[in-house]
């Protein structure tokens, strides 16, 4: 079900817990949109002056947050941070209200999301897992995609708030299947930079020119999204058309791998992008961009 329908809600009080790359985007689109929003105090966070000016409140510990909101939105690194977040001593679930929503628009793996989406369930909570595809950019202008698990009827009671900074917003299934659909689209996506990395890395030691090598993919079979990304690095050495850092990308390949091997799916290829980030890491450290695999590559 792709829920595209408009509807009107009064504001919310919303909490939201990681103002990084993509949490700051979400946070002024929510302000934006008329919504009561308070954020967690991080040093984490992206400068939130203007979100502040703009009338968002900012408080020092996740229990009062808790304490105070209808809905609570996590944007985190991963499900290390999002555990900690809310089964932690002093987390989020010691002070939660009851008939409050809590979204975890982080990546995570599925197993954790279901125990905790159990434990706020628990606590009279409601849960939804609604992790991010696109950018930084599409997260500023309010045109987010999410793929959203849990019940149908929870999502229906949020979608006016997620609509303040998603354009497309698709129910995949119940609790933990947006974290899983989110690990495919990871796989997918980061895997067929990762080829095409490895590839650019190839053509340069057989004598084959950068614009030759993305003109030739272009008009043919491997041509798409990835290409796109890939191609500003490979032509001006850019890496503003992907953001994404090796070790952000290692995290999501080593969820997707853990979620592989436990249903005991084939996943080989994954394994072997993964492999390839590790070598980038161990290269140029943790925060090179993806795209600087082609340099890794060549060494």
């Amino acid at each position: 079900m792709n829920t595209n329908a408009q509807q009107v809600q009064e504001p919310r009080r919303v909490g939201l817990v990681g103002v990084g790359l993509m949490g700051s985007g979400i946070a002024q689109n929510i302000v934006k949109h008329g919504h009561k929003l308070t954020i967690l105090d991080h040093p984490g966070n992206q400068p939130v002056g203007a979100l502040l000016a703009a009338g968002a409140t900012a408080v020092s510990d996740v229990t009062a947050l808790a304490a105070e909101v209808d809905v609570l939105i996590l944007c985190v690194t991963g499900t290390p941070q999002v555990e900690a977040v809310m089964l932690g001593e002093k987390g989020a679930l010691t002070s939660l209200r009851s008939g409050t929503v809590v979204i975890d628009c982080s990546t995570a793996v599925p197993d954790s999301t279901t125990k905790v989406a159990q434990a706020v369930q628990a606590k009279g909570g409601k849960f939804l897992d609604a992790p991010m595809t696109r950018t930084a950019k599409e997260a500023a202008e309010g045109r987010l995609n999410l793929l959203v698990g849990g019940d149908a009827e929870v999502l229906a009671s949020c979608l006016p708030l997620l609509r303040c900074f998603a354009e497309n917003i698709t129910h995949v299934g119940g609790i933990g299947a947006g974290h899983a659909m989110k690990l495919l689209h990871n796989f997918v996506s980061l895997g067929t930079v990762a080829l095409l990395c490895e590839a650019a890395a190839c053509a340069e030691r057989a004598g084959v020119a950068p614009d030759v090598f993305v003109d030739v993919l272009a008009k043919g079979g491997g041509n798409g999204v990835a290409l796109e990304r890939v191609k500003p690095k490979l032509l001006t050495g850019s890496t503003d058309s992907l953001k994404f850092s090796m070790a952000n990308a290692k995290k999501d390949l080593g969820y997707y791998n853990d979620m592989a091997q436990q249903s005991s799916a084939s996943h080989g290829i994954a394994q072997a992008v993964e492999k390839l980030l590790t070598h980038g890491i161990d290269t140029f450290g943790p925060d090179r961009m993806v795209l600087d695999l082609v340099e890794a590559l060549k060494k």
